[in-house]
């Protein structure tokens, strides 16, 4: 959430700053609902120095030669009248206080001002390029015929089982697929300095509030029926953000390093992406991911963004898989987001590079709507966290990724070296093998 004196100071400047995310914000209503709070804030504060003075004029009525009980009805009266004006008065600010928080909660953060310009993906911009595509001396297939043919990918039976956008993986492939989990908890707990943290699959709405699924994109959730107001997570990011939620971290504390991973399933309903990806493993409703999330002093997120992608694409190295990294300009930019890197994988089998990992830097907009904040030792006083989350990495889209760069033309599957440790020795995987 956007900070409310920023937004007081200068709404115009707002409104225009997120034009660059090509989002409309309506100034004029923020301004006629602050200006209402207010109101009813200095109507209260005038309607209580009235009930102050008319309690101190039983006496000077009986003055008037009224007597005790003229004189208390009087009073009475004119405090009932007030009380009740105090009443309307309350609700009326209270109304604007949550008509100013449903607007604010509804509001993208701000882009940083390196984010560039532009509407869509096709403005992001590339800032690194890594590995050259392998040149295949043989048609190159995509990795669902890659997969189907080793007999280790099946989506007929997970349509059976459940429905579209579900895959049964097995043999060699599912094991390949937990050792890519195992490969990467290692690599960001060993050498990146991250502690694993295991948390539930299923969150409250306010905890999607605090990371800012909710309200806007409650569409793109999983909602379950029952007496308790519970999600299927869409990302590892929402439960290990809010662990944060409510809490005041002391600066030895964050200075030692707030850095977690975490291997989840993550659940996404998809909506609105109808005939996009519908072939195989690029577009499900169920998939696992390895995320990261870091919590940072304000004036470290810019250089912690860049570690933390440095970080994600040390997997991708390490698999040896070519990729890019681009910055999302205003357009393409997430609602939480002030400024994100997106690291796509080269796909022969669609002869493009795809995401496989979004790292991004949220600022302080995430734990303002958590309260996740620090104590600055040089104040004494609680100040907000910055946080900032990425992908190290999408688990299925990784084996995508395998599949299709390290095909042979028998229609058998290398192994690449750094999973071999993790997969027993095996070198490649032959349609036996699943």
């Amino acid at each position: 959430m956007l900070d409310i004196k920023q937004v007081r100071q200068d709404s115009k400047a707002i409104a225009e700053a997120l034009n660059k995310k090509y989002f409309t914000f309506d100034a004029v209503q923020f301004e006629a609902l602050d200006a209402s709070r207010k109101q009813a804030d200095i109507n209260s504060q005038n309607l209580l120095a009235e009930r102050k003075k008319a309690s101190k004029q039983i006496g000077e009525l009986i003055k008037t030669g009224l007597s005790i009980d003229e004189a208390k009805a009087q009073v009475n009266e004119t405090l009932a009248k007030i009380e009740s004006e105090l009443e309307a008065l309350k609700q009326q600010a209270k109304d604007a206080n949550e008509a100013l928080d449903q607007l604010l909660m509804a509001v993208p953060n701000l882009p940083a001002n390196d984010v560039p310009e532009g509407k869509d993906e096709s403005c992001n911009i590339e800032v690194l390029r890594w590995g050259s595509p392998r040149d295949f001396d043989f048609e190159v297939k995509d990795h669902v015929d890659v997969g189907e043919n080793l007999g280790g990918l099946d989506f007929d039976t997970a349509a059976k089982i459940t429905g579209s956008r579900f895959s049964v993986m097995r043999g060699g492939l599912a094991r390949m697929h937990r050792a890519l989990i195992q490969l990467m908890l290692d690599t960001h707990t060993r050498a990146h300095g991250y502690k694993e943290v295991y948390v539930p699959y299923l969150v409250n709405a306010e905890s999607l509030r605090g990371t800012g699924q909710l309200p806007k994109f409650e569409a793109d959730l999983f909602k379950l029926q029952g007496d308790s107001e519970y999600y299927l997570i869409p990302t590892a990011e929402v439960p290990v953000t809010n662990m944060f939620r409510d809490a005041i971290v002391e600066a030895s504390e964050l200075d030692k390093g707030l850095r977690f991973t975490c291997h989840t399933p993550c659940f996404r309903s998809e909506a609105g992406s109808y005939g996009r990806d519908t072939r195989g493993m690029i577009r499900q409703h169920q998939f696992e991911k390895v995320e990261l999330v870091q919590f940072v002093r304000p004036d470290q997120s810019d250089e912690a963004l860049e570690t933390l992608t440095g970080h994600a694409e040390a997997i991708l190295q390490l698999l040896e898989l070519p990729y890019r990294k681009v910055i999302l300009c205003g357009g393409d930019l997430g609602f939480s987001a002030r400024k994100t890197y997106d690291l796509e994988v080269w796909l022969p089998g669609q002869s493009a590079y795809r995401e496989i990992s979004s790292c991004s830097n949220f600022g302080d907009f995430q734990a303002r709507r958590m309260l996740a904040r620090w104590r600055n030792p040089e104040t004494g006083k609680p100040e907000l966290l910055h946080t900032l989350n990425g992908s190290g990495l999408a688990v299925g889209r990784t084996l995508v990724a395998i599949l299709e760069n390290y095909q042979q033309a028998d229609g058998s599957l290398l192994v690449p070296q750094a999973l071999r440790g993790y997969m027993g020795g095996l070198e490649s995987l032959q349609a036996g093998d699943c």
